[in-house]
This record gives C-alpha cells, structure tokens and sequence, in this order.
C-alpha cells in the first residue's frame, strides 16, 4: 500500500515538475540581460512617451500605430505598460519585463492547453519547444505590443472552448472581452474572430445533427454573449472611433481587403504555402525566413528545408490522423467526452487561420503569425508524442532523433549567444551628452537618420525635464520664437551632412553653421549655431 501511494506521488511530482524546470528555463530565456539586448528604438521611445503622459494624467484613447497601414490599435497595450514602467521608476526596462512575464504564461498556457486537448506528455513537450524557440524568445524580450498577442489569442480559444464544453454564457462574454484585447494588439485579430466564429458555427452544426437538442436560440444567444464581450473588451479603442466616424476601423478593413488584383489569383495559393511553411519553419526549426535563403544554392540549407517541410506535414498527418480516427465514435462522445470537438478546434485553427491570408494583400512577417504561434508547437508535439510512445522502435526511434534535433537546433540559435546591442543604454549616454551640451539654455533637437525616429531620444529629455523647443511653421509662429538659438543634431548615418539637410528640424532652424562636433557611441553630435 506504502508502495502503492509513493509510486502514486511520484507520477503527480515529477509532470509538476518537469513543468516547473520548463518554467524556470523559458524565464531564463526571457529576462536574462533583458536591459542590454532589449530593442529600444523610435516606436519604443514612442510608446513609453505615451505612457509616461498617462502616468501624469493624460489619458488616450488611441494606442500605437500599426507599423504599415497608417491607422491606429486601442490603447489597452499602454495600459498595460503603465504599471511596470512605473515600477521600475520609469526605465524602459519595465515594459520589457512586462513582455518576457507575458511570455512566461504563455508557456504554461501551452501546457494546460494541451494537457486538456490531449495528454500531460503531448502539454510537456510543446511547452518545452514553446520555451526555447528562438524567434518566440526574440519576441519576449522587447516592448512591443504584438509581442503579447500570442497570449491573449491561445486564451481567447481556450476560453471559448470551455464556454462551448460548459454551454456557459459567462465564458462567452469573457472569450469576446478576451478578443477585444486581442484586437487592440493586432489587427490580424479579425482572423482570430473568423476562427472563432466558425468553430462556435460548427460545434452547433455538429450538436444539431448528433444530439437532440436542436434550437438554434442557444447559437445565437452564444454570438450575442461573444459579441457583448467583443463590445466590452474594445470599449476605449471604439469610444473614439463612435466620437470620429470609425475612421481607424475603415482603414483597417481597407488595408487587409484591398488591392488592385481581385480573385483568388497566384498570390492566394502563394501567401497559403508561405504561412504553411513559416509556421514550423521559422517557429519550430528556426528555419532562415525562405525569401532570404538561396535553398538550391546550399545543401545544407536544402536538407533543412526539406527536413522542415517533412515535420511539417508529419504533424499535420496526425492531426488529421486523430480528427479522423474520433469522428465515428463523434454520436457517442459529442456530449459526454469533447474529444472531437478539442481536435475541430484545431483543424479550424490551422485551416482557416492559414487560409485566410490568402486574402491577405500585403507582405507577411512572421509577427503577423502572432495569433498562430502556439499552434505549430502543440501539433508537433502531438506528432512527437505518437511517434516516440509507438510500439514500434522504428517510430520510437524517429521521434526520439527527431525531438532531440529540434531542440538541439533551437538551443543553438538563442537570441543572447551573440554581443548585446545595448540600445537602452546607447540611447541614455547619448541623451545624456545632448543635454550636457545644450549647456541648460533653451535648443532646438534633430536625428538625421535612415528609418528610426526621434521619440527615444526625446523620452530622456523628458525625464530630465529639458525637452527641445519644436520648431513651427511659421503660420503658426510668424515670429520664431520656437527656434532657439542652437541645434543639437544627432546622426545616425554615416557619412552625415547636417548642413543644409532637407530635415524639416534642420531646415526650419535656418542658415546655420557646425560650433562643434562629437562621436559618442555608435553616432556622430553635431552643435549648429545661426550663420553670423
């Protein structure tokens, strides 16, 4: 009996922790030296800029601009900055930190995701790939706000699949909330609400024909309660747009939908292959984005690629394996074991998450995947979990290599095994050495530079309550009182002509000449005075 309760223990301690480990490990892989490899750019120095004016009672109801398209997401994203920028005294870092712990739960998401879908060594081994992938990494340890799209999207799913295991209208209201997040995030999160809308179509379908309940009340009281939440977790972002006319909401619909070309032409059955191969390429085997590799040219990039390829259909076979394998049992198990409908959820994610950019008109970056991240971990490790508990040694032995090259792979490719950027703390120095020439008189600020923006920069001046006069036009200042009598300019490029730039904070700050000149760190200061 002692024996009987120690073996027992033994089988609940040990997945616990395993788990644990996985935790502790993806969190290393996440936080550590997040200061010195942090991305900390334009559009970062932008968001902190904004949250530092929330932290001092302006409040927005836009949040950040989509990097192509022109329009805006929902603020949600600052709000959640707000509290860890706070925290670490109003360090960038904050932010950062604030990603990697979003990262964290979305481990464990994996893991509990899968251990309901389908057992406790399926839910290990996809958090375990969850955890050292290293474009997953790369996208935990910046402030970012698509980076913490993956977790609000594996929610949002989960959420609606118990709403529908538990017919619980509660649940459904917080799967829509839950999508409202997830919009603020992305726009890609219209296709997040198409996945969803057809699983919940499906599932009635489904109960309709196997089951004797047959009203089609209970569907759309569900579309309701997802659309109330939906409502509810978009409330700020729609606030403005009610006040405006939608005008965001306009473009993004404008942005996805339209082109010149119409129909379903090459470019469908392009962008189709291309997510097919990106999602286990770029996530699980940290395949080179494909457009940048000559496969033909390299052999060893054509055996990872057609290795690649070849996982890839493996975990989808299964997958197909499994849907197939449970649907004559579906009249029997429909209500009493969600078997089925766990494995739909799946087939819908995959096949309608995909299919749909083949809609999509623009150019694919692996970010946009954000709302399929966590799916090509769970198929693999479904794949990997029936070849290495097969009874067959062959299988056996083809999942055991299989899983120990993917993971020696992307242990090899973790983001911090190269030299630091330092960009937090190359951005301070040089903010720093602005201030100190400006010399604590009124200056007027310029970044010359290839495709970044002034916003870091001017986040420093701002913490240190020294922030440059802008320069107006001047029908809004006849007068010129918004030039100073000195520009600091910062150069990013290199060689740099700070005179006579087309700048508009060059040019607007008149005739000047250079009073001094200084490299700091990765870039060139220039001091320009009004031409005597």
């Amino acid at each position: 009996m002692k024996s009987q309760i120690s073996n027992l223990k033994s089988q609940i301690l040990r997945p616990k922790l395993l788990l644990l480990g996985i935790l502790v490990f993806a969190a290393f892989l996440r936080l550590y030296r997040i200061q010195d490899y942090m991305t900390f750019l334009g559009d970062e120095g932008r968001d902190v800029l904004v949250v530092y004016n929330i932290l001092h009672g302006k409040l927005t109801l836009l949040g950040p601009t989509a990097s192509v398209g022109g329009f805006f997401l929902g603020p949600i994203y600052y709000y959640f900055m707000a509290p860890f920028l706070l925290i670490f005294n109003y360090n960038p870092v904050g932010p950062a930190v604030m990603v990697a712990l979003f990262g964290i739960a979305t481990v464990w998401l994996v893991y509990k995701f899968a251990k309901e879908i389908f057992n406790q060594r399926v839910a290990l081994i996809s958090s375990l790939l969850y955890a050292i992938s290293p474009l997953v990494i790369a996208h935990s340890r910046s402030s970012w706000n698509p980076n913490i799209f993956p977790f609000f999207s594996l929610l949002t799913l989960y959420v609606i699949y118990r709403a529908l295991i538990k017919n619980n209208v509660k649940l459904f209201i917080l799967g829509g909330v839950l999508l409202g997040i997830s919009m603020q995030l992305h726009y890609l999160a219209l296709f997040l609400g198409f996945i969803i809308a057809i699983y919940v179509l499906s599932t009635f379908v489904i109960r309709y024909l196997f089951e004797s309940s047959r009203n089609i009340l209970i569907l759309i009281k569900n579309y309701l309660a997802i659309f109330l939440g939906f409502i509810i977790g978009l409330s700020p972002f729609l606030a403005f747009e009610v006040r405006h006319e939608f005008p965001n909401v306009i473009s993004i619909f404008n942005f996805i939908l339209h082109s010149g070309d119409t129909g379903v032409g090459i470019r469908f059955f392009d962008n189709i292959s291309n997510v097919f191969f990106r999602l286990f390429g770029r996530l699980i085997t940290n395949f080179p984005p494909p457009e940048q590799v000559a496969i033909r040219a390299h052999l060893d990039m054509a055996v990872w690629y057609y290795l690649t390829l070849l996982l890839t259909i493996v975990c989808v076979s299964v997958l197909l394996y499994k849907f197939v394998q449970a649907f004559p049992s579906l009249r029997q198990k429909t209500k009493e074991s969600p078997e089925f409908l766990r494995l739909l959820l799946l087939v819908i994610w995959l096949v309608v998450g995909i299919g749909l950019f083949g809609f999509y008109k623009k150019p694919i970056y692996d970010y946009y995947l954000g709302f399929m991240f966590p799916l090509p971990f769970i198929l693999t490790g479904v794949a990997f979990d029936f070849f290495i508990f097969n009874k067959k040694n062959i299988f056996k032995i083809a999942g055991v290599a299989g899983l120990i090259a993917v993971v020696y792979i992307n242990l090899t490719g973790v983001p911090f095994r190269h030299e630091p950027n330092r960009q937090l703390a190359q951005v301070k120095k040089i903010s720093k050495f602005v201030l100190e020439k400006a010399d604590d008189k009124p200056f007027n600020f310029a970044l010359i530079t290839g495709g970044n923006s002034d916003h870091a920069y001017r986040y420093f001046f701002t913490l240190e309550t020294k922030s440059p006069m802008i320069i107006q036009n001047s029908q809004v200042d006849p007068e010129r009182k918004s030039v100073t009598d000195q520009l600091l300019v910062v150069c990013e490029q290199n060689p740099c002509h700070p005179l006579g730039n087309s700048l508009w904070e060059v040019a607007g700050f008149g005739r000047a000449e250079i009073a001094g000149e200084w490299p700091v760190s990765v870039v060139k200061v220039y001091k320009l005075v009004h031409y005597k």
